[in-house]
């Protein structure tokens, strides 16, 4: 059986939008995006236990879709006309914004990373944006020009455009959760179709190798968030009745996330080990998904 988990974790573009869309479940949202079905080696080099191709960007407007909403998702200008659309249109979500510049956060560096984050503005006063940050920081402040410089993303290559901003929110159908997973299990098969085995298997070689950067990126941020993400959809698919499929996204999760102590102990072979077994669990997943 599955176990819940609560707690903390990389969802922030998830619990942005559900604080936007009310009486939907983050982890429902998550799932929703399509995050949990796949594993990718991006252009940078970093690896993430996301679909190839995949980013929260596109992710959202998909969510959005799947429970029966619309919004108006604008971008681009210059920073004032960035500023007088936020200013209009409280609450927005808005992201990805470059973490490192978010300095109302103790462990900021105080300079672009490339690091994506999102984040829904309450509001706009003369002086500060004041925003619901998901990284446990309600109601934090900024000053308007390091706000708009961090919103402006720069450094962040996993989607073009600046100022990206999503207000206008409506419901246009009504959708239950269920139902919504419901649909989405097409995609989740497309994103699946991938090949995730692939990148997993080249994750392995890399420990194999002792990359100690792959490693440290797999410990500190993707490796916890894929794990979780695996749970949540075993919890989700079982809810609709995917039997099958949430037992192999359980088994994939467990596996994700024994890699973890392997990992921070610098136990490079055992973690090796570990993503080669876990790579030919994605295609299985699909072929459990396919066959419901």
């Amino acid at each position: 059986m599955t176990t819940n988990y609560l707690g903390s974790g990389a969802y922030c573009y998830a619990n942005s939008l559900a604080m936007i869309i009310r009486d939907v479940p983050m982890t429902a949202v998550e799932v929703l995006t399509g995050s949990p079905f796949g594993a990718q080696i991006e252009d940078t080099g970093l690896p993430w236990f996301d679909p190839p191709g995949w980013q929260p960007d596109l992710g959202l407007d998909r969510a959005i879709d799947l429970l029966g909403w619309t919004c108006q998702r604008t971008s681009g200008g210059s920073a004032e006309e960035a500023l007088a659309r936020l200013r209009e249109s409280c609450p927005a979500l808005v992201g990805p914004v470059d973490i490192g510049l978010l300095t109302h956060q103790p462990w900021s560096p105080g300079k672009a990373v490339g690091g994506d984050h999102w984040v829904v503005v309450v509001e706009v006063t003369d002086d500060v944006v004041v925003f619901h940050d998901p990284d446990g920081f309600p109601y934090a402040t900024l000053p308007i020009r390091q706000f708009l410089e961090a919103w402006r993303a720069d450094e962040i290559t996993s989607v073009e455009g600046s100022y990206i901003l999503r207000t206008d929110f409506e419901r246009q159908r009504e959708v239950s959760v269920e139902d919504a997973l419901r649909a989405s299990l097409p995609h989740a098969r497309d994103w699946l179709a991938r090949d995730s085995q692939q990148a997993v298997e080249q994750m392995a070689a890399l420990l194999a190798a002792e990359d100690d950067g792959i490693r440290g990126h797999l410990a500190g941020l993707a490796g916890p968030a894929g794990v979780r993400r695996l749970n949540d959809a075993s919890i989700w698919l079982a809810a609709i009745g995917q039997a099958e499929a949430a037992i192999v996204a359980a088994d994939l999760s467990r596996t994700l996330g024994s890699l973890q102590f392997a990992l921070t102990s610098r136990q490079f072979p055992q973690a090796a080990e570990i993503l080669a077994d876990l790579a030919p669990g994605y295609p299985k997943l699909r072929a459990a998904l396919t066959s419901t």
